[in-house]
């Protein structure tokens, strides 16, 4: 079924099969740039099925010069290449269509066929009519057959039936036939070969049978094992749209395009692909944002659910940033585009989500393998059934029922569906609770965590710190550090920041950021000035510098000696002591490492119930302490957004930072989560470990599976039609299953590790709520 059937052709995706290659400069414009000389093209090739395809082209693309590495998503038949374009762009991608072509994988641009409607899923439905149609008609006949008819009725009940499951074989086996064809044609084997091999030599005997005026033909096995085979390939295609609904959810927030103002004043509607930085599109009320933007006029209420999760409209006037995919609800605006539309924050997040279910996790690898060599093995076994019949008993005809069975029932698509499946729907999971992925494999990481570090500033805290101290501080010194700390990201330059009046009175400051230090800022007289630690801003001469106790502080010096100290508080993050509850049920230890000081660290792991903390740690610090708990056997999870956190981030066994996170700790996390609650966090391993569980649970399906039906077919237990209905019902169980982790269910019951916490929990109310 389904690890053959993802990627079958219908009639329409044929159609698009027979379309001519994308050249190589529309290849070129539709790429995107991903730094240090590299390039990113997105491909639809229809003709991926299973391991063996992914196997094949994911090997032997990155054979042709300057291509990096292919990767491939069999949900979405998808395949991004990435290829050097330091060197002849245009070749590259000239030799890389004719290798798509050479492998016998035509492949298409985003946006044919493939993604107008489901082309694919009406046309499995009108062949499972057909063959449904003619099972039942050649079924009456056969039942007619089967209560005594005499010879001469006999033979013309299975003419009649010989003449109605020919079109219907024709018709609706074409979804197999066609993709085997192909792929011998190649010179390869794909898992539609056995069961086209099956289906045809079904029929050939019954015609065979007729044909001799033999008492016993078998039309009705054959049209009916094409219907259940064809039944359990369109109930795999609905199962698969319905665990992608999060994608196509999410593709669906963005418009097709929006209206240009040009400079004259006119409107032009333009194409979203057509919309570059830099132009001003008009936004009226009710439409989604298409690209990320800034506005230049007007003022509205925004919903920004998609972003931070938050239902509660948001103001935004002049000035204010607009990611693609938010809502306008109220007034008009007036937006400049920042991005295009391949590099805005939607796309990003749709990205995210298909590598979520594409990434080679451990699992995933596993059973690519087993589906890879299925196709040589299934083809000895059913040779070496029929050759052990004929030596047993000496009849062909049951020897040939009996090897078609095995070409039949050893389809190990249940294998083939036991890894993707589960990380499609918890990539979904996790996205509808403002979770992405941006690695399949790192969920499989996640579920391995036992250890959480949390970063303070921005992540356990909201990254929104208050001066408390502005009415005390000196005037000029607020202005000069107001101006200094513009060019910094970290949330206490930020607030800073918003003091910055425009004075033109201020020198033009050279300034180098050092992080998880501070800013130093020389005027063009030579004067050095420094925002930060205070060890940082004071050259490391701290002694008798009074530290404020329970707020952060920021130093500000000139040429070494001390100018002002500003104080900050700020509020812990929503949902952070929950978060670590809910951590401590599932088993998993907490720690904060913070560069702030020791007082407010220590309030704050206080008020939050962590118990070990760290102050004072410099960003080699915080890399320094993961190595350490990675050697001690740890598999600690990070979490940080800052610019120093992302060595840290990528240290880790796995990372996660929120969206507000700095784009290089964005970069370098495993997840990104949108929303303000630090729940996500338990969330997250939660997720990851139900999906860990269920992938188990159907590799064991998919192996008790073989061990029962592969011997009762090699045996002669089970009749080609009895194999069909086994091999579908087998991949629909391994679906069915992992659906599963669409229910919603609570915490504690992945917490089993911690009982005795887990009901503590409970009590108290924290009501987190997970898929299951």
């Amino acid at each position: 079924m389904s690890c053959c059937a993802a990627g079958t052709e219908s009639a329409a995706e044929l159609e698009a099969l027979k379309t001519e290659a994308p050249s190589a400069e529309e290849m070129w414009l539709s790429s995107r740039r991903l730094g240090e000389g590299l390039r990113q093209v997105d491909l639809i090739v229809p003709g991926v099925h299973c391991g063996a395809c992914i196997a094949l082209l994911e090997r032997e693309l990155p054979k042709l010069s300057n291509v990096d590495h292919a990767r491939v998503n069999l949900s979405t038949r998808r395949v991004a290449v990435v290829f050097d374009d330091s060197d002849h762009p245009e070749t590259v991608l000239t030799a890389l269509g004719e290798k798509f072509n050479a492998l016998g994988y035509p492949a298409h641009l985003p946006g044919g066929a493939d993604e107008a409607g489901d082309p694919a899923f009406r046309e499995l439905l009108k062949a499972l009519a057909v063959a449904g149609f003619a099972s039942m008609n050649v079924m009456l006949l056969s039942v007619s057959v089967w209560s005594g008819a005499e010879a001469a009725t006999r033979d013309l009940f299975h003419w009649i039936s010989a003449l109605i499951a020919a079109p219907a074989l024709v018709y609706s086996g074409r979804v197999f036939f066609v993709s085997a064809w192909g792929a011998l044609r190649h010179g390869r084997a794909n898992m539609d070969v056995p069961i086209s091999l099956g289906v045809i030599l079904a029929y050939a005997i019954s015609l065979f049978e007729t044909i001799t005026h033999g008492e016993h033909a078998y039309f009705d096995a054959s049209v009916t094992l094409l219907f259940f085979l064809l039944a359990g390939r369109t109930l795999d295609h609905m199962m698969r749209e319905k665990a992608r609904s999060a994608v196509r959810n999410l593709v669906r927030l963005s418009p097709r395009g929006a209206m240009l103002i040009k400079d004259d004043g006119s409107r032009e509607y333009l194409a979203l692909d057509e919309i570059e930085p830099g132009m001003r599109l008009a936004i009226a009320p009710g439409d989604r944002i298409p690209v990320d933007g800034r506005i230049v006029s007007g003022r509205s209420d925004m919903d920004f659910a998609l972003v931070n999760g938050e239902s509660a409209p948001q103001l935004v006037e002049a000035g204010s940033l607009a990611p693609a995919g938010t809502l306008n609800l109220t007034g008009p605006l007036v937006l400049e585009a920042t991005r295009s539309a391949q590099n805005s924050f939607l796309a990003e997040m749709v990205s995210m989500m298909e590598a979520a279910e594409s990434g080679r996790a451990g699992y995933r690898r596993i059973a690519d393998r087993a589906s890879a060599i299925y196709a040589p093995v299934v083809h000895l076994l059913a040779l070496a059934t029929f050759i052990g019949w004929m030596v047993v008993s000496g009849d062909w005809r049951m020897a040939m029922l009996s090897a078609v069975a095995v070409l039949i029932i050893t389809c190990p698509c249940a294998l083939g569906l036991a890894v993707p499946v589960v990380q499609v729907i918890a990539a979904g999971r996790l996205f509808e609770n403002g979770i992405m992925v941006k690695d399949g494999s790192a969920m499989e990481r996640m579920a391995q965590t036992d250890h959480v570090v949390f970063d303070k500033t921005g992540t356990l805290t909201q990254g929104r710190p208050q001066l408390i101290n502005s009415a005390s501080v000196d005037g000029e010194h607020l202005r000069i550090a107001a101006r200094i700390a513009r060019a910094s990201r970290h949330p206490l330059s930020r607030t800073l920041a918003a003091f910055d009046q425009g004075a033109h009175d201020l020198p033009d400051f050279d300034i180098v950021e050092s992080p998880g230090d501070g800013v130093e800022a020389t005027a063009p007289d030579g004067v050095v000035y420094r925002l930060g630690r205070s060890a940082f801003a004071l050259d490391g001469q701290t002694e008798g510098f009074e530290r404020a106790t329970g707020s952060s502080q920021v130093v500000l010096s000139r040429n070494g000696r001390i100018l002002d100290v500003f104080l900050f508080s700020d509020q812990a993050r929503r949902g952070a002591a929950q978060a670590v509850a809910s951590l401590t049920a599932l088993g998993v230890d907490a720690e904060i490492l913070s560069g702030d000081r020791e007082a407010p660290v220590k309030a704050l792991a206080a008020e939050l119930g962590v118990t070990q903390y760290v102050a004072g740690v410099r960003p080699r610090g915080k890399v320094d302490r993961v190595q350490a708990l990675a050697a001690a056997g740890g598999k600690p999870l990070m979490v940080g957004d800052g610019l120093n956190d992302a060595p840290a981030l990528s240290a880790a066994h796995v990372s996660m930072a929120p969206a507000s996170a700095a784009d290089v700790g964005r970069m370098a996390a495993d997840f990104v989560f949108l929303h303000d609650s630090l729940e996500a966090v338990p969330l997250a391993i939660a997720v990851s470990r139900k999906a860990g569980s269920l992938i188990r649970q159907n590799f064991a399906l998919a192996i008790i599976y073989n061990c029962v039906a592969v011997p009762a077919a090699v045996l002669g237990h089970a009749t080609p039609l009895i194999a069909a209905l086994a091999m579908s019902s087998s991949s629909i169980l391994v679906v069915l299953n992992s659906l599963r982790l669409r229910r919603k269910t609570k915490v504690e019951s992945f917490a089993r590790q911690a009982p005795s916490q887990v009901s503590a929990l409970s009590a108290s109310g924290t009501g987190l709520e997970v898929s299951a």
